[in-house]
């Protein structure tokens, strides 16, 4: 079980990459493999829009990103974290969530049908945070929501979500023992949810849950 943490906040040692680092420390508590990213460290542009993943669900723009895309589908389970920059994530983070188009195929004449590669393969898990300097959580904007949602139509369900508010000095989230043991309690949440998931698709290999099911049958029946 792989965990993957996404920092879309240039500071390393900010309240945004703390965060990231405490779901991630919950999730190994469950016996998961992590790795942290910052994606300051990568050079990648936005997305041209040029259309050219279409057929291949493979970015054509050769920069850093192509270095992330192993990593998001070797991942069982992911945690993307941006501070709210004017009522939205980062431009790290919008560069990115941008670039994970490629890795959707859309039905050529209903563009309102679409399938992540996540999805196909089964679907994946994931924890969204963010951090906002004002104490009001009006002031987050829209930062969630652009986390979340491009999360679910790439096939992810969104296991929990950690909201930060009033914190602004790098690392002052570390002072606030609330706030810390929640985003603990969100990467515990997504790595048993992976192992849960995981444990049950063996069981229904092999048999021992749910009802007696003859895949070949079913289909013979449909002839």
């Amino acid at each position: 079980m792989k965990i993957l943490g996404i920092v879309g906040s240039p500071r390393r040692n900010g309240n945004t990459s703390r965060l990231v680092k405490e779901v991630l420390q919950g999730a190994a508590k469950e016996g998961a493999i992590t790795e942290l990213v910052f994606l300051h460290d990568y050079k990648f542009t936005g997305c041209r829009g040029c259309e050219k993943c279409s057929e291949s669900c493979r970015c054509v723009i050769n920069d850093d990103m192509q270095k992330l895309y192993p990593l998001l589908l070797e991942a069982d389970g992911l945690v993307l974290g941006s501070p709210t920059y004017f009522y939205n994530v980062s431009a790290d983070m919008k560069k990115f969530i941008d670039r994970c188009y490629s890795m959707e195929v859309f039905a050529k004449d209903d563009r309102s049908c679409w399938v992540g590669i996540s999805e196909a393969m089964g679907g994946k898990y994931a924890v969204a945070l963010t951090v906002c300097e004002q104490h009001d959580e009006q002031y987050m904007g829209f930062t969630m929501e652009a986390l979340t949602k491009p999360l679910v139509d790439l096939g992810y369900r969104v296991i929990d979500t950690v909201k930060a508010v009033g914190f602004l000095k790098p690392g002052e989230v570390s002072e606030n023992a609330g706030i810390l043991d929640k985003s603990v309690t969100a990467g515990k949440r997504l790595a048993k949810t992976i192992k849960l998931r995981k444990e049950l698709e063996t069981k229904l290999r092999s048999g021992t849950v749910g009802p007696p099911f003859d895949r070949n049958q079913q289909f013979a029946a449909k002839l």
